[in-house]
């Protein structure tokens, strides 16, 4: 059914509109317009009615009334005073709430009470790196002015930002909230924590120098990942699940070691009680202290090992003869045990398409050399004849050419970062040649790379995919750094930065809940649900704040999540 216009005209020329409620209907296979109420001439029309139908006809469907009808009555019409986007924001506030960490927040702050509402401040902080982020000072303006922070109506310059800060970390605040809110997000996606995966990143502040006040300051110089060895840094420890969801986050000087950081990943994460827990780490942290340590109170491990250092286990493994077990269509694995390391199993997995990468790679590198090695012997051999053909002319004896030029060439041949290493000198002639030894000896490794663990029960494929999924934690570190912008950091003092860091792991928890729940990338949730937006009218009976129409598409994203939409109308206020 649907209202459809009619028209007729007067003698006089002019057009009389009729409205008509009209239902479509086939007959004899063609569709025919069948008139159901004639509503009369269109000048003429009750419009009250109307509104008073269609109201009628959307309590039946349980839908709400459209009440800003008598906001705006013959008064005066409504007047739109703002219009500011509501969509992310809610979905990260429901998620929040649904993961507890509203409770566990105020849990920590033990019933005290602030002028300002301290939860509300802190979410806002989280949205902001989620879905604009900026500094504190920035966020308090964006929270204010730009978006609808439920239950936050402003957030007042930088200092209710820094203090809140203060209080996320007072205490032992941050391995108690991470650990509720973890469990939390555990027991509501059934998350597997059997195995947990754990990498370091670094990340800068835009300073010259390092903390000079005390020993134990966090902005210290060490090895940037980041390649701005530069400028000072802290290091982050970050353990995520198989699903990409982050257990828990560390922050330590910026000159600490990978090899002396697992301890205390162990032992914080041993109070959780979390059970059976195989931990995961890449080589850096595959010190045999750092093994024996992961092994302790039942723990085991998964852990990549250097191929290309001295080590007589890792070359044992390597060499150890052995069928090869096809796991996927590029990987295949070969499980090996050596005598006298009976609580260690060694896996070698092999990449035949990452083998014929490494081997196309490697023979460019080659040709480049040789090709530079040609040039600078032909320049030699030209500057002699030169100098030869000079002496002929001249009838004096032939001066011996300069070879500092080609000595030049040879060093910055030598110095290479990626030509270098393939390069030997000799020790009489100091010309510059090929090693062939080393060349073959890398050819074995083409496509490989050699795992250990102390797991008796996973089978080869199991450990060897598990691994891989250590990718998780560095795509975590990807949208820390990029989505999050939790580079450079700009606080100064060490409680304020440990804040910092534990804000965008809350935003990336948010992140990849949304995700997981959705099966969507966080930008396309975000730019979607951001075309949502919370319009406040205002007229002459009062004000309120309606949302404007949400798609199928978004609906979908708010039901995928679990979380209701946002209500239609909120804020009525009256002037009666």
């Amino acid at each position: 059914m649907y209202l459809r216009k009619t028209q007729r005209r007067n003698k006089d020329g002019s057009a009389v509109r009729y409205v008509q409620l009209a239902n479509n209907r086939r007959v004899d296979g063609q569709t025919q317009a069948e008139v159901l109420v004639n509503l009369g001439r269109e000048d003429r029309l009750d419009l009250d009615a109307l509104r008073r139908l269609v109201a009628s006809i959307n309590r039946y469907l349980g839908e709400d009334d459209d009440v800003t009808a008598p906001l705006g009555t013959q008064a005066g019409p409504l007047q739109v005073e703002s219009s500011r986007p509501i969509g992310t924001i809610w979905l990260l506030d429901q998620l929040w709430k649904l993961l507890g960490i509203d409770t566990a927040l105020a849990r920590h702050l033990d019933g005290r009470r602030f002028r300002t509402d301290v939860e509300r401040v802190l979410f806002a902080l989280v949205a902001n790196r989620a879905v604009a982020p900026g500094s504190k000072l920035a966020a308090g303006e964006w929270a204010t002015r730009d978006v609808v922070i439920p239950g936050l109506p402003e957030l007042d310059g930088n200092n209710q930002a820094l203090r809140a800060m203060d209080l996320l970390i007072e205490g032992d605040a941050t391995g108690a909230v991470q650990e509720t809110v973890f469990f939390a997000a555990a027991h509501l996606l059934n998350l597997e924590v059997d195995l947990i995966f754990f990498d370091t990143t670094s990340t800068y502040f835009e300073r010259d120098g390092e903390d000079e006040e005390s020993d134990e300051a966090l902005r210290r110089f060490g090895h940037s990942k980041d390649h701005r060895k530069d400028l000072p840094q802290i290091v982050i420890g970050l353990a995520v699940t198989r699903e990409g969801i982050p257990v828990r986050c560390w922050v330590w000087p910026g000159n600490t070691s990978d090899t002396t950081v697992i301890t205390q990943v162990k032992d914080d994460l041993r109070t959780w009680r979390l059970g059976r827990v195989v931990t995961v780490a890449d080589s850096g942290f595959s010190s045999e202290a750092n093994l024996a340590y992961l092994t302790r109170a039942g723990g085991h491990y998964i852990t990549g090992v250097k191929m290309r250092e001295t080590s007589k286990k890792a070359d044992a493994a390597l060499a150890r003869q052995g069928r090869y077990q096809e796991v996927r269509d590029n990987l295949r694995v070969k499980e090996v045990r050596l005598d006298g390391d009976p609580g260690r199993r060694w896996v070698v997995c092999h990449n035949p398409a990452e083998a014929a990468r490494d081997a196309e790679r490697r023979e460019q590198q080659l040709t480049a050399i040789s090709d530079e090695l040609e040039r600078i012997a032909q320049a030699r051999t030209a500057d002699a004849k030169k100098a030869k053909d000079k002496a002929a002319k001249t009838g004096k004896r032939p001066v011996k050419p300069n070879d500092a030029v080609h000595r030049k060439a040879e060093c910055a041949l030598r110095d290479h970062p990626s030509l270098g290493r393939w390069l030997k000198q000799h020790p009489t002639t100091a010309r510059l040649s090929i090693d062939r030894a080393k060349v073959a000896a890398e050819s074995r490794l083409d496509g490989k790379y050699l795992l250990a663990t102390s797991d008796p029960d996973l089978s080869a494929e199991d450990v060897a995919l598990g691994y891989k999924n250590l990718l998780e934690a560095e795509r975590s570190f990807r949208t820390m750094k990029s989505t999050l912008y939790l580079r450079p950091v700009f606080h100064r003092l060490d409680e304020r930065i440990r804040a910092h860091v534990l804000l965008c792991w809350l935003a990336l928890l948010l992140i990849r809940v949304a995700e997981r729940r959705t099966g969507t990338t966080w930008r396309t949730i975000r730019n979607e649900l951001g075309r949502i937006h919370q319009v406040t009218l205002a007229g002459p009976a009062g004000r309120l704040q309606q949302t404007t129409r949400i798609t199928d598409t978004q609906a979908r994203l708010f039901k995928d999540c679990g979380v209701p939409m946002p209500p239609k109308m909120s804020g009525i206020q009256t002037t009666e």
